[in-house]
Order: structure tokens, then sequence, then C-alpha cells
């Protein structure tokens, strides 16, 4: 008998296998959807070299090329992978290889958005405690005042989720606009904080994650990362920890 040992973990092969993250394989192995040879799949499973992986029926063969696409996500578009839901990113970059979003963008946000085939970039990048910089620019429905900028700045409870958020770096931009850079990926965030001080979010768009800028990219359009881009990014997430994301509900 084989050491389970020197096999890898179905979740984590289904993402390297450009499937889907690691946090939907874990639901889709749930569901009974995924097999090892004959076998069901549970929560845990090793696969070993040389045997077949079935996603849904169908035999998964790896994908050799890493792809990883810097997209401006409209509002209105879902960040899943998710078929059930008909205005998801997937269906709508319409990508000719499988791919799936790294993180998340509110529905009604848009701006930067990143997808890939890659599921150890999306754990490196998106897990909070590696701390990786996400910039935004957000227009509210209230002047912008010192004393809201300190605030949103030097940390937020938000009761509804049971944390406070981490202290952030804020700097108006406008009479109604503002830029904040955050290291976590709260649910609604920016909407939730805002809240707190009796703003609310007119418009939300995200321009940055870590090295790469959104730039003059037109809603709606993608492209791929560039070589020097890549570069950078491997710099900045080789000592990050690539333990599976789990997203607050």
């Amino acid at each position: 008998m084989q050491n389970a040992e020197n096999g890898i973990r179905i979740n984590k092969f289904l993402s390297e296998a450009g499937i889907c993250s690691r946090r939907e394989a874990d639901r889709e192995i749930d569901a009974g959807n995924v097999r090892i040879g004959e076998k069901i799949a549970v929560t845990g499973d090793r696969v070993m070299p040389g045997e077949q992986v079935f996603f849904h029926d169908v035999p998964v063969q790896k994908e050799e090329e890493m792809i990883l696409l810097v997209v401006n996500k409209p509002m209105g578009i879902v960040c899943t992978a998710e078929k059930r839901e008909k205005n998801n990113i997937v269906d709508f970059i319409h990508y000719p290889k499988r791919i799936y979003p790294v993180g998340r963008l509110d529905k009604d946000s848009e701006g930067l958005l990143l997808m890939t085939n890659n599921g150890e970039i999306v754990n490196k990048m998106m897990r909070a405690g590696n701390m990786h910089e996400k910039e935004y620019v957000v227009t509210v429905n209230r002047e912008v005042t010192d004393q809201f900028l300190h605030g949103m700045a030097n940390g937020v409870p938000l009761k509804e989720l049971g944390v406070t958020t981490r202290k952030c770096k804020v700097e108006r931009l406008g009479k109604h606009q503002f830029k904040i850079i955050l290291t976590q990926g709260l649910n609604r965030q920016i909407r939730r904080m805002c809240e707190y001080f009796g703003y609310r979010v007119t418009h939300l768009k995200r321009v940055r994650i870590m090295n790469i800028r959104l730039g003059d990219l037109k809603t709606g359009e993608y492209r791929k990362i560039t070589d020097k881009e890549w570069k950078v990014l491997q710099e900045l997430i080789k000592n990050s920890s690539n333990e599976t994301v789990r997203f607050p509900k």
C-alpha cells in the first residue's frame, strides 16, 4: 500500500488542475461530484500518482499553462464560477480555458479582478494573514470629513461580522470621494465601514491588487498579466501561506 503522504489532497489536485478553487472543490466533494477511480471522493482524500480523477464524471486533465488574467469587472457581474448564477464572471469572460476568480468583488462594485487556473496563487494572494494590499476608490453620498477619514483608518467595529477592521490607509480624493487600501477581504467591508459612520457608498471601484493595477483597461475587458507583473508578484507571494482561503459568510 502506498504511503498517503506521497499523494496530493484532492481539493488541491482540482485547484491545480484549473477546475475550481479549493473552497469550491470542497463543496463539490461534499456533494459527491468527485471520484478518484471508481471511489467517490471524500474530504481529505489524496490522489496517488497514476490515479484518474473524475469531476462530474468527466476525467480531469491537468492544465499545464498557468493562466492569470487582469479583468475590469462591470457592476452587476457576480464573482463566482457557479453556473446557476446567470451573471457569473466565468460566462461573462467566456475564456476558452477553465479559470475562476481570485477572491471576490461585490456585484454592485466594479474594477480590478484577477482570474486564474492556479489555486495556489488564489490562496497566497487572498489569505488575509498574508497582509497583501488591495486599493479602492470610493464615492459616498456625503462630504468626506477629516473625522470620517480618521475613523475609517483606525479600525471600525462591524458587529454583524463580530470583528473590528484592521487599521488601514485612507486618503481624500475629492469632496465625496476617497481612496482606501485594505489588507482584509471581509464581506462588503468598505460598505459596512462607511455605514457605521452614517455614509452610503454610491460607487466603489477596485484599482489595485498588490503590484497589479487596473490602469486604463476598459470596463468588461481583460488582458493577460505581463511578464514584469508576474515576476514582481512571484517575489511578493514567495513567503506567503497557501492555506485554503475561507471567506466569511
